[in-house]
């Protein structure tokens, strides 16, 4: 239990509470402490009943049965895993920037969300944070399932046509994709390829309630270098099984 214990807590802040109610929203919902139909995202419930915290727990929750929990746990390493290379690498030292991307791709995909009747967040803000990574990180060789090998960059474009030709869903993908690019060409592509303006800042409120660590500089200036990395195994690792990484649910699915 203490290495376990000890491994939580060098996982980096914001992953580490962001991993933690992913695990224990779930649980709740699972053990039946607070019924499922309160945490999912539903539009009559939040604007009419005024049960603002369904877009959190919305985004936190997933409805764990026999035929959801690969998924789930495979989500659940991912967060884990690209969360951590963005909060310890491109935003390391700045936790206020890293905050600021979160919050901005989770209320573009809350307001997807409304939008389009989704009941569930948590596989598009995983995307999106996993699509950032994979443009901040492009040139990097990702291995795939059976043995397949490609630039980091065409990571969240795999999963989704994985997903599509096994016949899943591939709405969760596509919109959390979609918002990563839109983070990821507001803040870096637009203003420092194509010389535009940034419209994209961290705001001071978040510089105080997470202050700057080691020196670093608020804000961003050029985008991180991208230094040759070794190639390293994706997501997915290397076994032969199929299995379908982003059917949508709906509550009340298995």
């Amino acid at each position: 239990m203490s290495d376990i214990g000890d491994w939580f807590k060098n996982i980096p802040f914001i992953t580490r509470y962001w991993f933690a109610g992913s695990i224990a929203v779930p649980l709740i919902g699972k053990l039946g402490l607070i019924g499922p139909m309160y945490l999912v995202l539903w539009p009559e419930a939040f604007f009419h009943k005024f049960q603002i915290w369904r877009p959190i727990s919305a985004t936190l929750y997933f409805p764990v049965g026999p035929g959801t929990g690969f998924l789930y746990l495979v989500n659940l390493y991912f967060l884990y895993q690209y969360s951590t290379r963005l909060e310890t690498g491109a935003f390391d030292g700045r936790p206020a920037d890293y905050m600021f991307m979160l919050l901005f791709n989770w209320i573009c995909i809350v307001i997807t969300g409304l939008m389009m009747d989704m009941q569930l967040l948590m596989i598009p803000l995983i995307m999106s944070v996993l699509y950032v990574w994979a443009q901040l990180n492009r040139d990097m060789i990702v291995s795939f399932w059976f043995g397949t090998r490609f630039k980091a960059c065409y990571l969240p474009w795999v999963i989704l046509g994985f997903n599509y030709i096994i016949g899943g869903s591939v709405v969760n993908e596509l919109i959390g994709n979609l918002v990563g690019h839109l983070y990821f060409f507001l803040m870096f592509k637009y203003p420092m390829d194509l010389g535009g303006r940034s419209f994209l800042s961290t705001p001071q409120f978040l510089y105080r309630m997470f202050p700057n660590r080691r020196g670093g500089v608020s804000g961003f200036g050029v985008p991180p270098s991208r230094r040759p990395v070794p190639q390293e195994q994706a997501g997915g690792g290397g076994g032969g099984g199929r299995h379908n990484w982003g059917q949508g649910f709906r509550l009340g699915d298995d």
